[in-house]
Formats: structure tokens, C-alpha cells, sequence
């Protein structure tokens, strides 16, 4: 894993550049979520991993199932195939997008619920997490039905555990050390 991340960096980080210089960091951000889902494919892994498709015919290939590419776009697919780099492009999204969110003021909170939250519950909770943390926070939500009620969230290396589960949990443990 490391090495990938080691691989994809530099990657990232000039499209990163680029985007942020020109004002596009929305769009580029769109742009690799498309490139580094085609990427993820199983059919277009075997075709990046086929030593008898060429490197203009996988780059034909890609093109025609990414959608429209804009010239910088196109620039970066080629040179990622030509370094034999293609695979890395969700390792690379996910890269820009951490970059992108630091610029942005923004951090991503994982939501894990017992029920679905919706509307105002979700509002409020992202509210006071903004509160917390003095930043942006860009909810993801899912429901985890064995946190049995409550919430917990994570946010970059802090959990806020306020779930049954996790409450239960917490019983426990100070139950047996006891």
C-alpha cells in the first residue's frame, strides 16, 4: 500500500498544482473521480494489464469510456500510460482530493448510525461536529445497524464514540478491570 501512495504522490500533487493555479480544483476534482473509476474496473484492469493492447489503443480506450477530456486531462491519462502508471489513478484521486479538502478548509467525517439520518438530524449534527472541529465538514454517512442507537463519528484520527455500542463497550471493560 505504501508503495502505491509512494507512486501516486508526486502524480497528484502536480495536478493538484495545475488545478489549484487555474482556478479549476472542482473540475479536475470531477475529472479524476471519472478517470480513476474507469481505473477501477476489472475489465479495464485487464486491458491495462494486456501486453498486446499499445499504448494509443489503451489510451483510446480509456478515453472513449472516461467521457470528455479536456487537453490537461488528456495529458495526464498519456503520460500515465506511457510510465505504465494507469492503475494508480484511484490512489491519485484519493490523494488530490485530501489535498484539495486541506485547501479548502474541509475534512471528511465518517457518520456511522444505528437509523438513517436525514434533513435536520444531519444538519445539526454537522453543525456542532463544524463547532468542534473549527472546520468544514464534509459528511459521509452509513448505517451500521450493530451500533444498536446513537451515532459515531470519525474524523481524521479522532473517534467520537457516542453509540449503545460503544457505550456498552465502555460498561464493560470498566465492569472487568473492576
Amino acid at each position: 500500500m505504501a508503495e502505491i501512495a509512494t507512486l501516486a504522490r508526486p502524480y497528484a500533487e502536480a495536478v493538484f498544482r495545475l488545478a489549484d493555479g487555474s482556478g479549476r480544483l472542482a473540475d479536475w476534482s470531477g475529472t479524476l473521480v471519472r478517470l480513476a473509476q474507469v481505473a477501477a474496473h476489472p475489465d479495464m484492469q485487464a486491458c491495462i494489464g494486456n501486453p498486446n493492447l499499445g499504448a494509443d489503443r489503451l489510451y483510446e480506450l480509456f478515453a472513449s469510456l472516461s467521457g470528455e477530456l479536456d487537453a490537461e486531462a488528456q495529458n495526464l491519462l498519456r503520460v500515465l500510460i506511457a510510465n505504465d502508471r494507469l492503475v494508480l489513478l484511484p490512489e491519485i484521486n484519493v490523494m488530490f482530493e485530501a489535498l484539495k479538502n486541506e485547501r479548502e478548509g474541509v475534512v471528511d467525517a465518517q457518520i456511522s448510525t444505528a437509523f438513517e439520518i436525514q434533513g435536520d438530524q444531519l444538519a445539526s449534527l454537522v453543525t456542532d461536529l463544524e463547532k468542534r472541529f473549527r472546520r468544514k465538514i464534509n459528511p459521509q454517512v452509513t448505517v451500521d445497524k450493530d451500533l444498536i442507537g446513537g451515532v459515531r463519528v470519525v474524523v481524521g484520527d479522532e473517534v467520537i464514540d457516542g453509540s449503545v455500542r460503544g457505550k456498552l463497550s465502555a460498561m464493560q471493560a470498566g465492569l472487568l478491570s473492576s
